[in-house]
């Protein structure tokens, strides 16, 4: 389980994406193995600009000052209508419940 740096929900490590800082620069960490502390996110960009909101990458990653952001708004994951049927949130799960 791992917490979402934006919206504070808890997933599964496999709905979140995992974020590293790079030089200064956020990056997604598709094969979750860059080196170095990681944050998680839910793709979407709601999820992205709270977090940026809040100032949690920098917290979250233990690294002084800003980061540049820029590569993340670049990302498939958080484009606002990217038409590609990707996850862009938490998802709900209900259990099935037999009517009789």
């Amino acid at each position: 389980m791992r917490t979402c740096v934006g919206c504070r929900k808890r997933e599964l490590a496999g709905e979140l994406l995992r974020v590293v800082a790079v030089d200064g620069r956020l990056v997604v960490d598709e094969r979750r193995r860059l080196p170095g502390r990681g944050a998680w996110l839910h793709p979407g960009p709601d999820c992205l600009a709270k977090a940026e909101r809040k100032r949690a990458f920098p917290r979250a990653l233990r690294a002084p000052g800003a980061l540049d952001a820029a590569g993340l708004h670049e990302h498939a994951a958080f484009a606002a209508d990217n038409g590609s049927g990707m996850f862009s949130g938490p998802r709900e799960t209900r259990k099935q419940v037999d009517p009789s």
